[in-house]
Formats: C-alpha cells, structure tokens, sequence
C-alpha cells in the first residue's frame, strides 16, 4: 500500500513525481529540480513491481496502478506541514486510462498545488483535454517550458495565460570545453563525434541519423555516430531489446559498424556530462513535430554543442537565432548535408555551439530553481491570503 514513513512533518515543499533511481527524464528531472530549492520531501510514484530503493528524502510512496493510494496520500499530506505541493504531469506517469487518477490526488488535496507540465498534446483526445483542464484549474500555479505549449493551451484547451509560467528546462552547468580534448576519455580520440542520447525507443528518430551515415561517412571518414542510452524501461518491458536489435541490423546492412557505436546503459550525470563535451555535434532527430518540451535538446544547448534537430516546436524556439540548425524530419539526406557542413567547418560549428551555450544560461539549474522558489512562494502566499479571508468572513 501507499507508505508514509517517520513521524518528523514533511518539509514546506513535496515533489510528486517518478524519482531517482527510477530510469525516466521526469525522474532525473524532479532531482535536479528538487535539490535546488532547499528542504524538500519527495512522494514518489511508481509500478508496484519496482518498489525502490529510494533515497532517504522519498518519505512517500504511491502505486501508479493502485487507485485507492491517491487518496490515501494526498489526505496523509493535507495533515504533514508541507505548504506548498510540486506537481509532475505526463499522462504516462499516473495509474489510469490516459493517467486519470491524478484526478483523485488533486481533488483529496487541501495543500496549493504546482504543477509542472512535460506534455502538452495539441490535438488531446476528450479525456486528457478534461484532465489537463482540470489539473490547471485546481493548481495555484501551472508550468510549462515553453511558449509553443502555453500557446497550445490557451488556444487548444481554452486556458488563461495569465495562469501560466513558463520557466525553462533545467540543465547542469557544464564549462565551455573544446571537444578533442575530452574524446580520449570515452576512447573517441581522432573521430568526428555526432551523439543522440536519452531512453532509447523509436520516438528518438536514430533510424533517420543511421540512414545518413553512409553519406557523412563518405565525405567526413572519421565520421561516428554515438547513440547513448538504455532502452526506454517501458520498451524493454514489452518488447525486450528488439528494437534496439533492428538498429544494430540496419547498421551491419549498411556497412556502418564502424561508423556507428551503441552505448547500451543508463548514465548518470557525470559520465553524461563527459559525453556531451565530447560530442562535435548533438542530434536529436524526433520524428513527433507537435513536442514541446526535450530534456536532450535542454541539456545539448547547455554543453554549447552545435545541435542538429528536427524542427519540433520547442526545438524551433529555442533553436531560433542561429542556435543550431533545423532540417526536415524522416530525411537522411538533409542530415548528411547539415552534419558534413558542420563537421568540416569547425568555425561554424564552434559559432553555432557557442550561441546555444550563452542562450542556456539561464537554463542552469541554480537559475530555473530559483524561478521555481519565487513561484511556491507566490503560490503559498496567495493561499494564506484567501485562507484569512474565509476566516474573516466566519468570524465577522
């Protein structure tokens, strides 16, 4: 069942998320985040199969398909000190259809609720149109990490924007660093580095970087494509590793083994942050153009690598001003023209790099807290205030 463990309260802010060491970028992300704002306490949702272990700061547990948890907990921190409640949204995350039972955790919640969205459809069926609209309009506050989705939700889902923040995607602060003298650690020495990272699955788009590479292999020999991750744990779960095994079968097709290397585990920041130093080039050819928010191209801009994307529409903002280069998606051969530019142009792949890098300063996750911190403290506030007013009115 649902567990709340000590007897201590629970800090003024709780994280209700997937959490680390779960393999998720909303698990990664919530840590960052979490860590940035001081005392925290983390509810962590999670399969009933994967029970932990957890951290010491995770004091609360829900089952993601266990729908009688969501009551349970949201009463246990209605009567747990916590001031204000830092919601994750991604409709995979929640127990339900379409991730319906955050409906029963919010409705049980007395405490403010801010929530944090990754997933914005713009074209949402009736049921996650009627959950998004009715997560945003018991929060005190809503977030997301990019213009293209609040326009999205004004326009699509008839919200107000002046109940919207947009706060960017946090990304570590990594030092401005020249790539060949990073390669030698991760045995790359001598090659022209085009790196994808993340989960793997098919949303990814590798297929179309794969299909490129015999073409920037031709022009650029020392040419290597890197694609960094384990496969998605979802993926893994129903499919086991046959997609990844399509991949590594295409390459041999193609007669790119040489050019092509997978690096098959889950990274944790530091060997990732080496990775992304290491990179000529990032890549993050997603074939869904309606994504409005991509950790991978968050953190690509803030190790100011020249980045290569589908256009996207949170990569067509923040790629705007000659941060990286947009090319057309499913389209080898607009790949291999993009990076054999860019790979034999080292002065215009150090520019474009360099401009993505001064633009994620404030992406830095010291920055995006500190934005976070302000938003609780409005939130909380706010609260208080109507809470003084409806006693005042009791009382008068």
């Amino acid at each position: 069942m649902a567990r709340l463990t000590g007897a201590t309260p629970i800090s003024r802010t709780a994280f209700v998320s997937t959490y680390v060491p779960r393999r998720c970028g909303i698990a990664t992300f919530t840590y960052d985040l979490a860590t940035t704002v001081g005392e925290r306490e983390i509810v962590a949702l999670h399969p009933a199969s994967e029970p932990g272990p957890y951290p010491a700061e995770v004091r609360c547990r829900i089952r993601r398909d266990v729908q009688a948890d969501y009551t349970y907990v949201a009463k246990n921190l209605n009567d747990s000190g916590v001031r204000v409640v830092c919601l994750q949204h991604e409709f995979g995350i929640w127990g339900g259809d379409d991730g319906r039972y955050v409906l029963d955790f919010i409705r049980a919640l007395r405490i403010p609720i801010v929530a944090t969205l990754h997933s914005v459809p713009p074209q949402p069926t009736q049921a996650q149109a009627g959950i998004l609209t009715e997560l945003i309009g018991r929060a005190g506050a809503s977030i997301v990490m990019s213009n293209a989705a609040a326009s999205v939700l004004s326009r699509t889902y008839g919200v107000d924007s002046a109940r919207l923040d947009v706060v960017p995607h946090g990304v570590p602060h990594l030092p401005l660093v020249a790539a060949e003298s990073i390669k030698p650690r991760v045995g790359l020495q001598g090659r022209s580095v085009i790196l994808s990272f993340g989960l793997l699955g098919p949303g990814k788009g590798c297929e179309t970087v794969i299909e490129a590479m015999p073409a920037v292999a031709k022009a650029v020999p020392s040419a290597c494509y890197v694609i960094l991750g384990a496969t998605h744990p979802d993926l893994l779960a129903r499919d086991g590793e046959s997609y990844r095994a399509g991949l590594e079968a295409r390459v041999a097709a193609l007669g790119m083994a040489d050019h092509v290397k997978f690096v098959d585990r889950f990274v944790g920041r530091v060997e990732l942050g080496t990775w992304l130093e290491a990179a000529d080039i990032i890549a993050t050819p997603y074939p869904d153009l309606d994504r409005s928010v991509s950790g991978t191209l968050a953190y690509a801009m803030g190790a100011g690598r020249a980045i290569v994307s589908t256009p996207f529409a949170y990569a067509a903002e923040l790629l705007a001003d000659g941060c990286g280069r947009l090319v057309a998606a499913g389209s080898p051969a607009a790949f291999a023209e993009a990076f054999t530019e860019l790979l034999r142009n080292t002065e215009l792949r150090t520019s474009l790099g360099r401009r993505a890098y001064e633009h994620s300063r404030g992406m830095v996750w010291w920055e995006v807290g500190s934005q976070y911190r302000r938003i609780f403290d409005r939130v909380s506030r706010a609260a208080s205030a109507r809470s003084t007013r409806r006693y005042e009115a009791v009382v008068a």
